[in-house]
């Protein structure tokens, strides 16, 4: 069985949650709170396989994540929020969040996300991570400097510069066949090299490596 906590302080929306969990076999709900130090206290007491957590909840759902994560560190944190705010995604998603889900997603569908996130996969809602990218091809240069002040630069400079031409790609949203034909390499090699770029960033998926490498590319050419 895969144990859920469920943080959110709308009785309602904590209910219909419920209710779809419930009609999944595999999944049952461990609690139910509504603050965000009663997110903390039950998840490192219970200790579930996954957190669904809200950000707009008293105390502040972002301010919760990376406490979590460093005292529960076999839950995953999944927020689950209305908010499509970019800096809201790198905030939670630098903190720890394996997950980042915008409400609105179908039942089904969020089932067979929470079962991919608990098998150590990672997940953005698709539109938001494509924006976010393409607001970072914008070159906004005051959000680049911010995010990159909450990163160690040397990460990045450890990239080989094989790696950076992978992630130059990454960055414009090229799939991995799309890197391997435009380099010339197989495409298990450029998962081989995502492996290994993911392990350096410290990044919990491909979108905020890619965060992380604009921000840095945009440093270096305007320190």
């Amino acid at each position: 069985m895969i144990n859920v906590l469920i943080a959110d302080d709308h009785p309602i929306f904590r209910q219909g949650l419920a209710l779809t969990l419930k009609e999944a076999d595999d999944f049952s709900l461990c609690a139910e709170v509504g603050t965000a130090e009663d997110a903390y206290r039950s998840t490192v007491d219970l200790k579930p396989d996954l957190l669904l957590l809200d950000l707009s909840m008293p105390g502040g759902g972002q301010s919760v994540i990376e406490q979590i994560v460093r005292e529960a560190p076999d839950t995953h944190v999944v927020v689950l929020t209305a908010s499509e705010d970019s800096v809201d995604l790198s905030a939670a998603i630098s903190a720890g969040a394996s997950g980042y889900i915008v409400k609105g997603v179908g039942g089904l569908s969020l089932i067979n996300i929470l079962r991919a996130i608990r098998d150590g996969e990672h997940y953005i809602t698709p539109e938001l991570a494509n924006r976010v990218l393409g607001e970072l091809a914008q070159g906004d240069t005051a959000v680049a400097e911010d995010r990159l002040s909450r990163i160690q630069r040397e990460r990045l400079e450890a990239l080989t510069p094989r790696e950076r031409d992978i992630m130059a790609l990454v960055a414009t949203g090229s799939s991995n066949r799309r890197i391997a034909e435009e380099i010339g390499i197989q495409e298990k090699t450029v998962k081989h090299h995502m492996t290994r770029i993911l392990a350096k960033l410290k990044a919990a998926n491909r979108t905020e490596a890619a965060m992380q490498f604009r921000d840095f590319e945009d440093a270096v050419e305007d320190p």
